[in-house]
C-alpha cells in the first residue's frame, strides 16, 4: 500500500483518510438515505433490487453485507430468507440500520461493528459476501478483497455495487456536471452538509474503471469476475465466485 491515498481528490495518509471517511459517514448517517432518494431520484432503489436478485439469496444462506449499515440490501436479502450479518465499520451507520429494522418489524439480522480491510470472522464463514456503495471509501481495497476472499467458503460468491464512469456519451457530461454542482447543494440543503457529499462524488471520480476493478477482484483469488454496467456504466455490479 502506498504511503498516500486519495480522499476525494486530495491525497492523505491511510490512518488519516480512515479517520476522514468515518467522519463523514457519523455525519450523514441520519439523512443517508434520504440522500440517496434526493440525488438517485429513487433510482438506487431499483439498482439494489437488481443488485439482489444478481445475489440470489437462499433460505439458510449465510451472507455477510459488509457496509451494509442501514440495512437496504440487508432487508431485501432477509426477507428471502438468508441470515444475514450486517457489518460497518461506523457505529452511527450500524445505529440506524438497527432503528430501521425495529420499526420495520425485521428479526434475526446479526449486527457487527467491522474493518472490511480485518475482518474478525473465521476461514470460509459464509456462502456469499455483498457490498454496496461501499467498496470506494475503504482505505485498502485489495485488503479488503483479500479479506472477503478468506471468509468466504468454497463456491462461495462476491457480489459489488459501486458508482463507476457511464461510457454513455452526452449523458457523462450532464452527470459530471449535476455531481459536481447538484449534489454538494443537495447536501447542503438536505443534510446541511455540503463538505461531505462534495468528498463522496470525489471517491466516485477516484474509484477505478470498472476493467481495473474487475482486474482487482481476479487478482484478489476469484474467478469468473465480471462487471455488470447500468446507465452505461454510471452503476455496476461486480461479481466474482471463490472455488
Amino acid at each position: 500500500m502506498s504511503e498516500t491515498v486519495s480522499f476525494g481528490y486530495a491525497e492523505v495518509s491511510p490512518e488519516e483518510k480512515t479517520q476522514k471517511v468515518g467522519e463523514v459517514f457519523a455525519r450523514v448517517a441520519r439523512r443517508y438515505d434520504i440522500m440517496n432518494d434526493a440525488m438517485s431520484a429513487g433510482m438506487h432503489r431499483l439498482w439494489k433490487d437488481r443488485f439482489v436478485a444478481r445475489v440470489k439469496p437462499r433460505e439458510g444462506e449465510a451472507i455477510l453485507d459488509m457496509a451494509g449499515g442501514t440495512g437496504d440490501i440487508a432487508f431485501r436479502m432477509a426477507k428471502r430468507g438468508a441470515a444475514v450479518t450486517v457489518s460497518d465499520i461506523n457505529p452511527s451507520m450500524l445505529g440506524v440500520g438497527q432503528d430501521r429494522a425495529a420499526k420495520k418489524g425485521i428479526e434475526g439480522l446479526a449486527w457487527s461493528e467491522q474493518n472490511a480491510e480485518i475482518l474478525s470472522f473465521a476461514d470460509r464463514s459464509f456462502d456469499a459476501y455483498t457490498i454496496a456503495f461501499g467498496i470506494r471509501n475503504v482505505t485498502d481495497i485489495p485488503a479488503a478483497l483479500s479479506e472477503a476472499h478468506r471468509v468466504l467458503k468454497r463456491g462461495g460468491r462476491f457480489f459489488c455495487l459501486e458508482f463507476s464512469t457511464t461510457l454513455w456519451p452526452g449523458f457523462a457530461d450532464i452527470y459530471d456536471v449535476y455531481s459536481h454542482k447538484v449534489v454538494p447543494k443537495l447536501g447542503k440543503l438536505i443534510a446541511d452538509d455540503e463538505e461531505s457529499y462534495r468528498y463522496l462524488i470525489e471517491s466516485i471520480r477516484r474509484f477505478p474503471g470498472m476493467d481495473r476493478f474487475k482486474a482487482m477482484i481476479g487478482e484478489a483469488g476469484f474467478v469468473q469476475a465480471k462487471a455488470e454496467p447500468i446507465l452505461g456504466g454510471l452503476v455496476a455490479i461486480h461479481s466474482g465466485w471463490k472455488i
